[in-house]
């Protein structure tokens, strides 16, 4: 690691001043990969580079991927209304509401599942959709026109989308037609009982570190919570791993001869499709693409206009950046609150794009969220 020397002094440091208690990174920069952990995946435990971490929203890069293969597969259509996938949920207004619209968080619909009182992890994926589907949009809300990130509300629906359209449970099919194909064999989204139990020590847990008192156990953390199939936000697996899917977009949906998607739909996922428009979640403008997030905070001062990638909730981020042929995947042992971890994220990127020599001058200030999940 003498090559990521600022990078890992950065990591170093959120250990130190208790922001976090670990964290894993895993880089491939012009095909030379590099791992770097440190600390703790829980207390008590060492973190290595086969440690499991909750992914939080990066999750939802992978559902973008199992949409955008429905889509090359002729099984729907990113532009036709949800109702015509599943006809429940066109209700109370939301039959105009397009998987586009889910892609890009302009559906109008960010706290229908009730996420922000903890119903997500307490009530099964099948109660979260119903709630979804009786739902009406946010007074005043034209999809399309208006953007506010959905935390977990939209990706449900869209993992009920590939559910309808393929026959497999969502967990099942990313399984089998994302994570294995890639070789991300240590990657979940819905973490059997029984493969929770074998990995053992290897699981990591997320720690709340934003009171003072020492790092505490996040609530979800939980073998029960880890099996549910969540597509925006329950991921799990090490980073080498979530580095692959990046790395696939880098080979323009290609990686080591395997294909998951043609060059046109990368290319189109990592387009600007929702452009200017604040964010009504995060109360900054966001671009966004197809399920992805184009060149903010969390890839650092100095990305390309074209980096794209997703963060995860105070604690982790993966990205690309085509201009520089790198992958990033990297999480923290610890959310800290939303403020410090905009800078801890930024720090991270910054310094791993000077370590590598592709720091651009000073580079781009670019804003942080004024509100965090």
């Amino acid at each position: 690691m003498s090559d990521l020397e600022r990078t890992a002094a950065v990591i170093e440091a959120g250990v130190a001043d208790g922001t976090h208690i670990g964290a894993q990174l895993s880089v491939s920069h012009d095909g030379v990969v590099r791992d770097f952990v440190t600390g703790m995946s829980r207390p008590g435990v060492a973190m290595t580079s086969d440690s499991l971490m909750i992914w939080f929203s990066m999750s939802k890069a992978v559902c973008a991927v199992a949409i955008a293969q429905q889509w090359e597969r002729g099984k729907v259509r990113v532009d036709e209304p949800v109702q015509t996938y599943l006809p429940e949920f066109g209700a109370n207004g939301k039959e105009n509401v397009t998987i586009r619209h889910l892609l890009t968080h302009t559906g109008g619909f960010p706290w229908a599942d009730d996420i922000l009182r903890g119903k997500v992890w307490r009530e099964s994926v099948e109660e979260n959709r119903s709630r979804i589907y009786a739902a009406s949009l946010e007074t005043g809300w034209v999809p399309g026109e208006r953007a506010g990130y959905h935390a977990t509300s939209g990706h449900t629906v869209l993992g009920a989308i590939v559910e309808a359209v393929d026959g497999r449970s969502y967990d099942k099919y990313v399984r089998e037609e994302i994570f294995l194909p890639l070789g991300m064999n240590d990657s979940w989204v819905g973490l059997p009982p029984d493969r929770y139990d074998a990995y053992g020590n290897l699981i990591g847990m997320m720690q709340n570190t934003s009171a003072g008192g020492g790092p505490s156990l996040i609530a979800m953390e939980t073998r029960d919570v880890a099996a549910m199939r969540i597509p925006g936000a329950n991921g799990r697996g090490p980073m080498h791993d979530l580095r692959k899917l990046y790395e696939m977009f880098l080979g323009e949906g290609s990686r080591e001869g395997v294909r998951l998607l043609s060059p046109q739909t990368v290319a189109a996922l990592a387009a600007r499709h929702r452009v200017g428009l604040l964010d009504e979640t995060f109360g900054i403008v966001l671009d966004w693409g197809l399920g992805l997030s184009i060149d903010g905070y969390i890839m650092g001062r100095h990305s390309s206009v074209r980096a794209f990638g997703h963060g995860g909730s105070q604690s982790s981020a993966a990205y690309c950046d085509p201009e520089n042929n790198l992958a990033v995947a990297v999480v923290c042992n610890g959310m800290p609150g939303g403020d410090r971890h905009a800078v801890r994220m930024d720090a991270i990127a910054t310094a791993l794009y000077e370590d590598l020599g592709l720091a651009n001058g000073d580079g781009r200030n670019k804003p942080y969220p004024t509100t965090s999940l």
